[in-house]
């Protein structure tokens, strides 16, 4: 398989790209899903999510503290 970067993979194997996608290969051909939870649903007046692109998630956090984490009460991914 040749993914959108160039790089080749051989059948039966899985990799993590740089965007945080899960990607395998088989004889059909690459597939590829987010590694990741994205949160839905929270207070998104008081709150704002930050992605970390080295851990592949998500924090919520409070936009005038970032050291207080916010509650979320729904995620999808």
């Amino acid at each position: 398989c040749l993914d959108g970067e160039g790089k080749v993979h051989g059948f039966d194997s899985n990799w993590k790209t740089e965007d945080c996608n899960d990607c395998s290969c088989s004889r059909n051909g690459i597939q590829c899903c987010t590694s990741y939870v994205t949160p839905v649903d929270y207070d998104k007046e008081k709150c704002e999510s930050i992605f970390n692109k080295d851990t592949c998630s998500y924090k919520v956090v409070e936009k005038n503290d970032h050291s207080k984490e916010c509650p979320v009460h729904s995620w999808v991914g």
